[in-house]
């Protein structure tokens, strides 16, 4: 479509237009003459549209204000006024993304869809909410949505409740979340950058409504928006809408939102603060360290990317140079870094795990010491290249685990608009990259260390350090500040407290009228496919090995996953496969050192990882197919390179180097560390999933918490039995990569296949060809219930069975089921009622179904409610509207759009699973045609399953042992 420059359409004056060649796409900037809002629209054939909306919004306290109100103004607006408009599309709409962040310095509200009807609706629904939200009518939102003071009765305490309070106690639960949160604190001292928008708990209960309300009138007006449109829509239709539904009815104002600067704080800035750690737990080895420094501006693309590159150089792979001398000089067991360039003034940490306060001058020397060798001489050529082509690739192959494309070029796109700058500067990096490449023959980089890393006037040594039963103390301190409180409140201040709480409940169980339903848009279910779409996959037979491939554009690249059986690896065993995943291309091999291996993977290829996965088989909750997989991608081109490699990899790797296998368990285990706390209803489901299935036994050994137990056993007694360890790491290797264990997946096209066929031979002919013993694993199943004891403020809650164990079928229809109970019963009762931030149902079709809350202030109440499910779903009864709705949510949940490696690794699960595209669409069917009566008759399923008592709760060790009678083991996790 041709548009003129500086005319206007619709209210909006087209400023600027941009062919952004590097995705493909037009960019036109326009402004909104009436109101002042400023509008980008990115133009191209991609058909998962993008819209959002941001603000921006620099807090001026640590009340979490921003957040707070981000998660407010979802809850009811002027033209929608249901308690929860957000859920509602959640529940019955087509979207491939839905959701609202909270940043440093601005709140974004996007949403994505590949349906044209849906898209307009999702926009309307979000701009509606941010510019007429209810909160100005009802005081309740805050206090469901933020904090609140929570009194039953006159005898009762008083408690803190409000759902973001408890998503940040969690949050500030995790070593990690503190210290991520208090790098900026420490280097922003005068800016917004030193508040905590998010919140802080400690802060949240100094906010009021009069503060809440004002900082809406404030920011959330047109003259101080960034609305961000992408792909394949209306260009002129879509303006006409915003226009004439909603900025049309404001004028410009004027708006003191702009970041200022933080001015250099001069010498290096040392800061402490403490987490807790359980009573039971050592304080040595727990510290972190970081060092960080802030490096430029976000605006200057040049230094963005490079920096991106530098940091990857330094510290994210095993040839990085920094982290190896840190983790030579045994400062502490895990390194990584992280480069920040969301905010207006970016930074770069470097941080060492595990460590003690008493390093920290160490730590700072040996930084400075390998960064003043490398300026004076020079990184590894090889090491540049191989850094800056993993980022080129993963650039242009525009992959974002899922995430829509527009998604991710909307935020990038703020991480310089924000400031008053050229909204597309880093979607345009061919010449950026250009400038970068030119320090493959020169100092490039030496130059860049030097200057702002090393002549820094704007530093910060940020200690993180353990103290026992703080958590506890603070608990006891906020017990006796609300008790002082109450003491201090006259009769007729605490009744007035009673009746907000009554109000508040009131509010919450009350449901939403028909009348105000029928106000959120809707489509029907004639919009929707009714058909599945069918994953390409042809077997072929290639020298003696099974390939599946799955023929489809690829933009010139092959996605190449190889699957190795592993039951032929002892019951012993077992723990090292998951351990071997995070071995294997991180240590020498026959031909290279594990750096020069590292090079040469990023060098050649798009990258090479390893996991372990668990294929179940239809019609069975016994039999399980376990993989250790290889996933590899590359440009067609370099696909004979990339074989060799593989090779190197699956049949030359040596286990000899004890120091290096050392590192990788200290490194592997700090790694699961954190994920325990951060996806702590994950880990709950899972171990629960060990008790009641031997696929969730097998999982649990290589990747749940019995793994981690291994490898903290591991790491405490390595020094007397590395020769056993190395020794069953080989074992467990030589047992692993054989000819007759593999099946090779191939994503590309049929070019791609031949080129990939001719060079096969490469590592067929490498791979052992012994005949494997296999093993049949015969697991003995306990009803273990343990209750995970960490120092977290809150709790991740896990009840779950096998409900093919119980007789009962698989259906599609249990997907409507997941709808309905993780956007209505349990977000009602555990999430709005509970105070938690998440809940959820989750099932797979071999049997295992699970309810989880994650950070929930609550443990036997959420229990109580998976347990009363069932009558709920036994009255189960809407009408054709609410039913329609639940039906076009679950569609959502099902179609996410795939990329091409994920639409192969998707076809490769079916064939191990035995799962059909009549499967598939069967499962459709029953999803289309689920009935109020199909709901209720899930509830004997649920019920049962719920009634066989398999629990397992993750969080603070108080909690769990007051409710210690629902366990039969209790266990510290991370003694």
């Amino acid at each position: 479509m041709n548009l003129e420059l500086n005319k206007i359409y619709h209210g909006f004056r087209l400023l600027e237009e941009k062919d952004l060649k590097e995705i493909n796409s037009t960019a036109r900037l326009f402004s909104h003459e009436k109101s002042g809002a400023r509008l980008l629209y990115i133009s191209n054939d991609d058909d998962n549209k993008v819209f959002s909306i941001s603000f921006r919004t620099p807090p001026e306290n640590s009340t979490g204000l921003p957040h707070i109100l981000e998660h407010s103004v979802l809850c009811g607006s002027r033209k929608f006024p249901v308690k929860e408009p957000f859920v509602e599309l959640v529940k019955g709409s087509l979207n491939t993304f839905l959701n609202a962040m909270t940043y440093p310095d601005k709140t974004m509200y996007p949403v994505a869809s590949k349906n044209s009807k849906d898209f307009i609706n999702l926009m309307d629904v979000y701009l509606d909410a941010v510019f007429y939200p209810n909160i100005y009518e009802c005081p309740e939102i805050l206090m469901q949505e933020g904090w609140h003071y929570e009194i039953d009765n006159k005898d009762s305490d008083i408690e803190y409740k409000g759902v973001v309070y408890n998503e940040m106690k969690g949050a500030f639960s995790s070593p990690e979340g503190i210290l991520f949160r208090k790098i900026q604190e420490s280097l922003f001292p005068d800016t917004t950058y030193g508040f905590e928008s998010g919140g802080d708990p400690d802060v949240i209960p100094e906010l009021t409504q009069e503060e809440f309300l004002n900082f809406h009138r404030t920011y959330y007006h047109p003259s101080n928006s960034y609305i961000f449109l992408y792909g394949d829509g209306d260009i002129l239709e879509h303006l006409k809408f915003i226009n004439e539904e909603y900025l049309d009815a404001f004028n410009k104002i004027d708006i003191n939102s702009k970041i200022p600067e933080q001015k250099p704080i001069g010498s290096l800035k040392e800061m402490t603060v403490e987490y807790s750690i359980s009573n039971d737990e050592e304080e040595k080895d727990k510290t972190f360290l970081s060092l960080n420094t802030v490096v430029g501006k976000a605006t200057d693309p040049e230094l963005y990317l490079a920096f991106e590159i530098l940091e990857h150089m330094l510290l994210s792979t095993p040839a990085a140079p920094l982290k190896k001398a840190l983790l030579d000089a045994g400062i502490g067991k895990d390194v990584f870094g992280v480069f920040d360039n969301s905010i207006l003034q970016p930074v770069f940490s470097v941080v060492v795990k595990n460590s003690n306060e008493d390093r920290k001058d160490e730590f700072v020397e040996i930084v400075n010491s390998t960064l003043r060798d490398i300026v004076q001489n020079g990184l590894d050529k090889k090491l540049i290249e191989a850094s800056i082509n993993i980022k080129e690739f993963q650039m242009r192959e525009a992959n974002f685990n899922g995430y829509p494309k527009g998604l991710i070029y909307g935020i990038k796109c703020m991480d310089s608009w924000l400031y008053d700058e050229n909204p597309y500067m880093h979607l345009q990096y061919e010449d950026t990259l250009k400038k970068i490449k030119t320090a493959l023959t020169s100092n490039y980089f030496e130059v860049l260390i030097e200057k702002y890393l090393l002549n820094s006037s704007h530093s910060s040594l940020l200690i993180v350090k353990p103290e026992c039963g703080l958590s506890e103390k603070k608990a006891e301190e906020v017990k006796n500040k609300l008790r002082g409180f109450k003491e201090g409140l006259s009769e007729s201040e605490i009744e007035e407290l009673i009746n907000n709480t009554i109000k508040l409940r009131e509010r919450q169980e009350t449901p939403d009228s028909e009348e105000e339903l029928e106000r959120i848009p809707l489509i029907s279910l004639e919009d929707i496919e009714k058909n599945v779409e069918g994953l390409p996959t042809e077997k072929r037979k290639e020298l003696g090995i099974d390939v599946l491939h799955h023929e489809m554009f690829t933009n010139n690249i092959a996605y190449i996953n190889m699957y190795f059986d592993t039951t032929s690896v002892e019951r012993e065993l077992i723990p090292y496969v998951g351990l071997l995943s995070g071995i294997l291309g991180k240590v020498n091999t026959e031909t290279y050192s594990y750096q020069d291996l590292t090079k040469e993977i990023n060098i050649n290829t798009g990258g090479i990882e390893n996991k372990v996965e668990i294929f179940g088989e239809k019609g069975s909750f016994e039999i399980f197919h376990p993989k250790f997989i290889v996933k590899s991608k590359v440009l067609v081109d370099k696909l004979p390179r990339l074989l060799q490699i593989l090779r190197e990899i699956t049949c030359a790797s040596k286990f000899d180097d004890k120091k290096r296998i050392k590192e990788i368990i200290q490194e592997t285990k700090s790694r699961i560390e954190m994920s325990i706390i951060n996806n702590g209803n994950v880990t709950a489901v899972n171990r629960v999933y060990s008790y009641i299935a031997a696929s969730g036994k097998y999982y649990d050994l290589v990747k749940g918490v019995a793994y981690f137990k291994f490898l903290s056993e591991l790491e405490r007694d390595f020094d007397k039995r590395a020769d056993e360890i190395c020794n069953n790491i080989e074992r467990t290797f030589n047992s692993i990569f054989n000819i007759n264990n593999i099946v090779i997946g191939i994503t590309c096209d049929e070019a791609g296949y031949n080129r990939f066929r001719d060079n096969l031979e490469i590592i067929q002919k490498g791979l052992r060809t012994e005949s494997p013993s296999y093993q049949k694993y015969d697991f003995s199943l306990e009803h273990k219930n343990d209750g995970l004891m960490t120092s977290a403020k809150v709790q991740y809650v896990a009840k779950a069975y096998n409900f093919r164990k119980l007789g009962y079928e698989y259906t599609g229809r249990l997907y409507v089921l997941k709808t309905i109970l993780s956007y209505d019963y349990f977000w009602n009762k555990i999430r709005v009622q509970g105070g938690a931030y998440g809940c959820g149902l989750s099932f797979d079709r071999f049997g295992k179904i699970a309810c989880s809350s994650y950070r929930d202030p609550n443990l036997i109440e959420t229990i109580k409610v998976y347990d009363e499910t069932y009558k709920y779903l036994q009255q189960f009864n809407v009408n054709e509207r609410e039913m329609r709705k639940y039906i076009i949510g679950t569609i959502s949940m099902v179609d996410t759009p795939l990329t091409p490696s994920m639409k192969g690794e998707r076809a490769d699960a079916y064939y191990f699973s035995k799962v059909t595209l009549e499967d598939i669409q069967k499962e459709r069917e029953e999803i289309l045609s689920t009935t109020p009566k199909d709901v209720n008759n899930l509830s004997g399923l649920i019920r049962d399953c719920m009634n066989q008592n398999y629990v397992c709760v993750l969080g603070n060790e108080e909690k769990i042992k007051e409710n210690r009678d629902i366990f039969n083991e209790l266990i510290n996790i991370f003694q």
